[in-house]
């Protein structure tokens, strides 16, 4: 590592300073261990750990929070749940009776058609607007990522400057190089967040995004 490119300029030394980049990577990894579940029997589960450094030096924010998702998958099962207990235990399409030759409805006219049933009919009511509350939440995550991935296009931008960066794990600050425009002087994580996000053009994220220390 070249002394005169990359030492910190709040220490002055280089032996603890390393790219940004690789200090964002070398804190995402995949963790595989062994547990048990509620059942007594052990399986392998695999993580995604990430530390909060890494956390902290990633170019772009993260995607809106997809929890409302559950809500949605809760609707879909409940309006499969009730259209099923509809049909099959309510009678919500029942067999038409058979009705020997000449035997006409209580009217003298031709049979009745066969009616829906009537002591479990609510359930179609519940299974439909359940169907409309699964819908409704699709729409949103839908729409929540399309807003999302329009907000970050330019994410390139913030990754060329990102790239540049060093950090001094003696110091914990980051400075940058070789960046025209920009000084060398050390910056605080969320300093280096807000630079990095200003210049991908979505850097009013970066205040409500704050850097856990």
């Amino acid at each position: 590592m070249s002394t005169t490119s990359h030492e910190c300029p709040g220490c002055g030394r280089d032996d603890l300073v390393q790219a940004v980049p690789a200090v964002y990577l070398g804190g995402r990894d995949s963790v595989t261990g062994r547990e048990r579940n509620s059942d007594g029997n052990t399986r392998t589960v695999t993580r995604r750990v990430t530390t909060a450094l890494s956390e902290a030096l990633a170019p772009v924010p993260k995607e809106p929070s997809s929890a409302i998702g559950g809500l949605g998958f809760f609707a879909g099962f409940v309006c499969v749940a009730a259209f099923m207990g509809w049909v099959l235990v309510g009678g919500a399409f029942e067999d038409e009776p058979e009705i020997p030759d000449g035997v006409y409805g209580s009217f003298g006219g031709p049979p009745e058609p066969a009616r829906l049933g009537s002591d479990l009919s609510f359930l179609g009511w519940v299974s439909g607007l359940a169907l409309a509350v699964a819908l409704a939440v699709i729409v949103i995550l839908v729409r929540r990522r399309a807003a999302f991935l329009h907000r970050i296009r330019d994410r390139h931008r913030a990754e060329e400057l990102w790239s540049q960066g060093w950090y001094c794990h003696r110091c914990g600050t980051v400075h940058l190089v070789g960046v025209p425009g920009e000084d060398t002087a050390p910056l605080t994580l969320q300093r280096f967040r807000e630079r990095v996000w200003e210049r991908g053009g979505y850097g009013d994220l970066a205040a409500r995004r704050r850097v856990v220390d």
